[in-house]
């Protein structure tokens, strides 16, 4: 019965199971399922690196329903090539980001899907060129409001779903398809970094699937980072804070990759807990960013603890190892970006009806209507 009392615990509010939980129970915790919860830095780090190769291979960014895409070179290949396509966008349309931010965040807007649209619209040009066919265009835009947004998939029934999922995996599949034909050249957008790093044997559902990856990371992760980034600032008495601050003890309170499950490949011990391939071994940055030993007032919001830098040990919300997510300095200075733009001159003033995240495969912010105002008419800070 207490079994049985645990997976419906964990499975209705998985957040405040694992507070519950932990510390007392250490560094590791067993979750329903056969699930081993590792919260410990040290552990947590060494999983996700898997120096040893205790773990089956795994890339939570190359990730298909076939497995790992690779081989590692061609991961290598992606990530450099959508790095320097991604730098050279960012640098050309840094005056229109500015525009954007103060068109569609001023003077009020819906949150979190307005951080998450304005990430996606200011980098759509750069995930599919817009040259691209219309319908093409059409259907990321469709996957980023059917698939991305918080709370999109709970809003369509499990039909609807599965019909919207094959239809994007046929057309993004044709579009790969067409790319590949047309040749290699100077990649356009990231459709095209996808189709031309892969050799000729790489299936184009499987490159598919690594484009859709690209849409998540950049509507997805980088959207609820800056969501996290504007609730924390307006649920919290004011700080005179940098916004790389801010963004860093966003990711540190709220990890957007709040879980990342391997596999183990052999029995092994995880900071002294027996495990077997029949087990799966999930990280945590949630309660590693969370530790009270490595973290003072862990459960607080204090950006200035990254004044002078911090213990990097203890901090994971991009991953660790050979698969930390490549473009991870890109999207904390683009959140950087977007949060001085919006608190230039303002105070942000935040209501909110329901303070508990949205939990799924990412972190996302609870829903909330942010206001900024002047600092010559700003208020203290609202909570409704």
């Amino acid at each position: 019965m207490a079994v049985q009392e645990s997976i419906i615990q964990f499975r209705r509010d998985p957040l405040r199971f694992l507070d519950q939980a932990f510390p007392a129970a250490g560094d590791t915790l067993w979750l329903p399922g056969r699930q081993l919860c590792v919260a410990g830095p040290a552990a947590a780090r060494a999983v996700l690196a898997n120096d040893e190769g205790l773990y089956q291979e795994h890339s939570d960014f190359f990730h298909t329903r076939r497995g790992t895409f690779g081989p590692r070179s061609v991961q290598v290949q992606i990530g450099r090539s959508a790095r320097s396509l991604l730098n050279a966008y960012l640098a050309a349309h840094a005056d229109e980001l500015t525009a954007s931010v103060r068109r569609d965040l001023v003077p009020a807007s819906e949150w979190p899907d307005a951080g998450n649209w304005l990430v996606y619209r200011h980098l759509a040009a750069v995930l599919v060129a817009p040259d691209s066919p219309v319908r093409l265009r059409r259907m990321v835009d469709e996957i980023v409001e059917r698939a991305v947004l918080a709370g999109a998939r709970e809003r369509q029934s499990r039909l609807r779903r599965a019909v919207f999922r094959f239809r994007v995996a046929r057309e993004l599949a044709q579009a790969v398809k067409q790319r590949r034909a047309r040749g290699a050249g100077q990649p356009a957008d990231l459709l095209d970094v996808v189709a031309g790093a892969a050799g000729p044997d790489s299936l184009v559902a499987d490159l598919a699937e690594v484009f859709l990856s690209f849409v998540f990371a950049v509507a997805g992760s980088v959207g609820f980072t800056l969501g996290w980034s504007v609730y924390l600032l307006g649920t919290n008495p004011p700080t005179d804070a940098e916004p790389a601050w801010v963004v860093r003890e966003a990711l540190r309170l709220w990890p957007v990759a709040w879980m990342l499950g391997r596999r183990p490949a052999r029995p092994h011990h995880v900071a002294g807990v027996a495990v077997t391939p029949q087990d799966l071994v999930v990280v945590c940055p949630y309660l590693v960013h969370r530790h009270p030993r490595y973290w003072d007032d862990p459960t607080s919001f204090r950006p200035e603890r990254w004044a002078t830098g911090h213990d990097q040990q203890a901090y994971i919300p991009f991953g660790w190892g050979p698969h930390t997510c490549a473009a991870a300095s890109l999207s904390l200075q683009l959140v950087e970006d977007i949060l001085r733009t919006l608190l230039d001159g303002r105070r942000l003033t935040l209501t909110s009806n329901d303070h508990r995240p949205c939990v799924g495969p990412a972190l996302a912010p609870p829903r909330f209507r942010l206001s900024p105002v002047l600092h010559s008419a700003a208020m203290p800070n609202e909570r409704r």
